[in-house]
């Protein structure tokens, strides 16, 4: 039947709808699928639909009718048409009387419906329209149905009761306050009642009252509802109900997130209770003891209610420590895991506790600090490294990589390092491969967490006894872990840490490339990807034997168990040849790319891994190309935008709808309340991975790019329907961080395109970019709730400002919407920070939770840093035009920090970087607030913080450079001594103040150059001589060029206060020369071998030969460009 003839028929005759229930319950598809139709046209009609749905649940006798219809109103009462998803929701749409008379009939079932299943279904019904309604139109019947039903004889009335209290316990707080007392003698009579569905249903109301009352004082009147609900949980354990008593503990653990101050004064019996159900063996399964552990770890991380609480709690640290370090022996020696075949067995052998047990030590370490996981750690470890069962021995290692991030500032001392090589060297020489296995994960993990300190100073420890490992072919599982420890190992490692390494490392790989079971093979592309990365043009020794294996194994490799090999392979190409460069890779990229070509021609199946690694090959590959590249863009850019583009099928679903055996394996699924979002995770890295290769390619190919930069701009700002734009795409953060990051890339496409005549650009063009853009990414600034990406789209916000050509493009009110939004952002981090700083009165606070409150708070400092360097970005475009806004800045957010001697001395960096930005680009401001900035300046000078002084020292200079004469000169003798004590100091070249020193030098320039009169008859020929002396500068390679040019412009002048030292400065040209383009813009570096040329016959031949000597090749060769008059590539 038609769908509209059908509900015409329904409406004509209400029982009809009844053997609609029974059709859209049908097992018949067919039959189904045409009931639904009609069931979606009568939702259109709200009263119509609303009214059989009330009529049908009260009075149908079929249990699976009633049942229907308690969850089809909850589903119908929030229903849109798809085609307008912005009109009111079906229950807004119904009139008063239907409205009415749904909620007496819902109210009714609620105390009459026989059938316990239906009953359950509808009190959440009752809860869902109560959400919905109460703070609109309210809901006054529902209280007081629901205080009779509590009081009632009527069990099943009470349990509804209950579960509807629970649910809307938000929205009846307030309504209870005045009898709260009442209320909760009533839960300690019901907890205590001993009937089980009466006092885990009123667990659930204590609660969800908890949560829902925020004032402290109005929560403590629940306090004594704790111990009843503790006692609850105990006589569930003791009667061997598990799946109740787990429900229970999940309501403990709802408590330890949202209301772990309120638990205080419960501490101790909560911790004795949960420590003996999470150490009760095999008495209780393993979900239940892991829900303890749940309990105890959440109010752990507590920290931002209650700092410090939880390591108050006597021998907490080594009791829990030792409690989870148990879960990790939870595993068998299972002959699957020495297979290699591929990774599907990695966890073969392990129990229900193993994983748990691994993600609580992380979260330990995280939230107890590192001193005191440590502290427990360490008598525990020392002891099950030796022991014969080989699972604590393993345990060990797993343990040492799970809290090395939490850990990372006890572990990185000298002592600590040593120790953990050798514990790790130990277990990668065990007989077990379980424990070799495990110490190669602690390795690698460590090598991120502690690196590059680790690899630095025991590589001749562990380099080796990785390698050792992977000569084992028994165990082909270790192996192939040996190589992901080399990636670990290889990633960040300081430059001269492999190369000794290099030949015998390199060979190990290949022959595990060759020999190894597939596991290994792939990990050793990985490895050998990594090593190359990290060994750049030192490579090229091995490039001849290393290349052909891999393009052998790209093209061979087409088995479908070998498609993940392939794809690594391709991985590995691409690093390689970025590592030895264009000139030699140029022959054989070309045939990787002819080879994409052919497959992308022949198509790649969905789940063929080698589609997203030719995402990132083909950047890596544009990358070492460059503009020779632009010819394949039409190969690689339409799969690129495809990935970028695609959706991953994100829905919102009923909690109780969602199987979980029934979802594809990529399914993720996070819980929203009694909803879940769900996404498919492969296709969300697909996307976050072409969204960053985006921003490769448009950086690298500047106006190549042109043609691709509408319809990715257009993805970035707008997105495509049904999926938000990707600066707003608030599922994945590493979206929104490329999407923020590629907007300057794509404006310096335009403007490259502009200046170089690409048809269709212009600098109309330019501006229309601008104007697309810049609203939507400030819009996303103000909206970021990630740290993080706000600082990679203030970067960004800064960058375009650079690379605008023009500062009209940016107008007036764009740039005050900017600092607008800079304001907003600054406003709610102070708001952070002032919370933050209200932790430090609670009665909990340690030292170790001042320590973590100064990590947080630098977190801050960098947004305020980003934002300063935005600001300093305007300055330097637009000068005097910005001073108001900037100075409304400076006053409502950096004023304290300049001002307030508690700040830290990072805060007060941060702030005088932007002050110096002020006066080096801004006259007015200069002469505007000279008198206020100097002492300021003056006092920062004398910090111990070397970046402080560097800052200080640096305006000083700015001010003898650019500020009016007669407001500095009166300063000039003072600032100059200042500079000379910070010069002469004994530390003044170490690695911590060298920075801070070159500045000095240079500030020091700045007076000597610009007042010579204020510093004596002689111009401060002192002064210059200490000055010279400091030359040449290395460690501020901007200032060593400005310094290098002022000794040349004063040689050139034939000053009287260098002329004297002319063997000093033919040194320091000498040594400035072999520097190539670092220490002195090239024009001027001729200039500066010009004079040199001169003062060979004037100083001793040993002056510049003796510098000479000591070069580099690289150093000569640039050194003897510059003699021969041309300038070093």
């Amino acid at each position: 039947m038609d769908p509209a003839a059908a509900v015409a028929a329904i409406a004509a005759n209400p029982a009809a709808f009844t053997e609609l229930v029974a059709q859209l319950q049908d097992a018949d598809n067919d039959r189904r699928k045409s009931a639904e139709a009609i069931f979606d046209a009568l939702k259109e009609q709200s009263d119509l639909c609303m009214t059989c749905l009330a009529r049908t649940l009260r009075t149908c006798p079929a249990v699976e009718a009633r049942l229907f219809c308690s969850v089809m109103i909850r589903k119908v009462i929030y229903y849109r048409s798809e085609s307008d998803l912005k009109a009111p929701v079906l229950w807004d749409k119904c009139s008063p009387a239907v409205q009415t008379g749904t909620k007496q009939a819902l109210l009714e079932a609620l105390v009459q419906e026989p059938d316990r299943n239906v009953s359950s279904k509808v009190s959440t019904a009752v809860s869902d329209l109560a959400a919905l309604i109460y703070d609109k139109a309210g809901w006054p019947e529902l209280m007081p149905a629901i205080t009779a039903m509590l009081t009632s004889s009527n069990q099943q009335q009470v349990v509804n009761a209950l579960s509807v209290l629970a649910d809307v316990a938000a929205y009846l707080a307030d309504h209870l306050k005045p009898q709260l007392q009442d209320f909760v003698n009533m839960l300690v009579t019901m907890l205590g009642s001993g009937v089980k569905d009466v006092t885990v249903g009123a667990a659930n109301a204590v609660t969800a009252f908890i949560e829902a009352y925020e004032d402290a004082r109005v929560r403590d009147m629940l306090s004594p509802l704790v111990q009843p609900m503790l006692a609850v949980l105990g006589q569930l354990l003791s009667s061997g109900d598990e799946e109740e008593a787990r429900g229970v503990l999940e309501m403990f653990i709802v408590l330890a997130e949202s209301s772990a101050r309120f638990l205080r004064p419960h501490l101790i019996p909560l911790v004795d209770a949960m420590m003996r159900v999470a150490g009760a063996g095999d008495s209780l399964e393993p979900q239940t003891r892991q829900l303890a552990v749940e309990f105890l770890v959440s109010l752990c991380e507590a920290r931002e209610q209650s700092p410090g609480m939880m390591r108050k709690v006597p021998n907490l640290a080594r009791t829990l420590f030792e409690l989870v370090m148990g879960f990790l022996l939870d595993i068998e020696d299972d002959p699957a895991w020495h297979s290699a075949a591929d990774d599907s067995n990695e966890d073969a052998g392990a129990g229900e506790l193993y994983d748990p047990g691994q993600e609580y030590l992380d979260r330990l370490a995280l939230s107890l600090g590192g001193k005191a996981v440590s502290d427990a750690a360490a008598p525990l470890l020392g002891t099950w490294i030796t022991d014969a069962q080989w699972q604590k021995r393993a345990a060990v290692f797993i343990c040492l990589a799970q809290i090395a991030e939490g850990c990372t500032k006890v572990m990185s001392t000298t002592a600590y390092l040593e120790q953990l090589a050798r514990m790790c060297v130990m277990g990668l020489k065990d007989a077990q491969p379980h424990v070799r296995w495990a110490a190669c994960q602690a390795l690698g993990q460590m090598c991120t967490d502690l690196g590059p300190e680790l690899q630095a100073r025991h590589h001749a420890a562990i380099l080796p006894s990785l390698m050792e490992v992977m000569d084992n072919f028994n165990a082909p599982r270790v192996q192939a872990h040996a190589c992901a420890a080399i990636v670990n190992f290889s990633e960040g490692v300081e430059a001269d840490v492999l190369p000794p390494y290099l030949d015998g490392l390199i060979q190990k790989l290949l022959t595990l490339l060759q020999h190894g079971a597939r596991l290994v093979q792939e990990g050793a592309l990985t490895a050998l990807a990594s090593v190359a990365d990290s060994s750049q043009d030192l490579f090229l020794k091995y490039y001849d034997t290393v290349m052909p294996l891999l393009l052998h194994i790209l093209t061979s490799a087409n088995a479908k168990e070998h498609r993940l090999m392939r794809a690594k392979a391709l991985e590995c190409i691409s690093l390689v040849g970025m590592a030895v460069g264009r000139d030699r890779f140029r022959d054989h990229a070309r045939q990787v790319l002819a080879y994409m070509q052919q497959v992308q021609a022949a198509g790649v199946d969905p789940d063929d891994p080698l589609a997203s690694y030719m995402l990132q090959a083909g950047a890596r590959l544009c990358k070492c190309l460059g503009p020779e590249f632009i010819e394949y863009l039409p190969l690689v850019m339409p799969s690129l935008l495809a990935s970028a583009q695609a959706d991953p099928d994100v829905q919102v679903v009923d909690e109780d709808e969602v199987n979980a055996e029934d979802l594809p394996d990529d399914m993720e699924a996070i819980a929203m309340g009694d909803k879940c979002l769900m996404y498919r995770s492969s296709i969300l890295e697909e996307k976050a991975t072409a969204v960053n290769m985006l921003s490769c390619y448009a950086e690298e190919l500047k106006e190549g790019f042109w043609a691709y930069v509408g319809p990715v701009l257009k993805l970035v700002l707008n997105g495509v329907e049904g999926q938000s734009p990707l600066i707003k795409f608030y599922l994945n953060e590493e979206i929104r961080r490329s999407a923020a990051a590629l907007l300057p890339s794509l404006l310096r496409c335009c403007i490259a395109a502009a200046e170089r005549g690409v048809p269709g650009a212009s600098p109309a063009a330019v501006a229309e970019f601008l104007g697309a853009a810049w609203g939507p990414l400030l819009e996303a600034l103000r909206k970021e709730p990630e740290g993080e990406i706000q600082a990679v789209q203030l970067d960004s916000i800064g960058e375009i400002v650079e690379v605008v050509p023009d500062k009209a493009l940016l107008g007036a009110e764009p740039t005050a919407a900017a600092f607008k939004i800079f304001d907003t952002v600054l406003e709610k981090a102070d708001k952070r920070r002032a919370d933050r700083a209200g932790r430090r009165s609670t009665e909990d606070f340690d030292a170790e939770e001042a320590e973590q409150l100064e990590a947080e708070n630098e977190l801050e400092e960098e947004l305020f840093d980003q934002v300063a360097a935005c600001v300093g970005a305007f300055l330097k475009k637009m000068g005097d035009d910005v001073l108001p806004l900037v100075e409304s800045l400076l006053m409502t957010r950096y004023g304290a920090m300049l001002t307030d001697k508690s700040r830290s001395s990072e805060e007060r960096r941060i702030a005088i970087c932007l002050v110096d930005d002020l006066l080096e680009n801004s006259p007015a401001g200069m002469a505007k607030h000279f008198a206020n900035v100097l002492p300021i300046l003056l006092e920062a000078t004398r910090s111990d913080h070397a970046d402080l002084r560097q800052c200080a020292v640096y305006g000083l200079g700015v001010m003898a450079a650019k500020a009016p004469a007669e407001l500095f000169r009166p300063q000039a003798a003072a600032v100059a001594e200042i500079m000379a004590g910070i010069i002469r100091h004994p530390e003044a070249k170490s690695e911590d103040n060298d920075m801070a020193t070159d500045n000095a030098v240079a500030a020091l320039g700045r007076v000597l150059s610009h007042h010579p009169e204020a510093l004596g008859p002689d111009g401060g020929a002192a002064y210059a001589q200490l000055w010279l002396g400091s030359l040449p500068l290395k460690a501020d390679a901007v200032e060593a060029t400005a310094m290098h040019e002022q000794l040349v412009v004063m040689c050139e002048g034939q000053d009287p206060r260098v002329v004297p030292h002319v063997a000093r400065v033919a040194a320091v040209f000498a040594e400035v020369l072999g520097g190539g383009k670092t220490y002195v813009a090239g024009p001027v570096g001729v200039r500066m071998a010009q004079l040199l040329h001169r003062l060979q016959g004037a100083v001793p031949a040993e002056t510049i030969s003796g510098v000479v000597a000591k070069f580099t090749p690289k150093q000569q060769a640039s050194y003897a460009t510059y003699m021969a008059g041309n300038i070093p590539e």
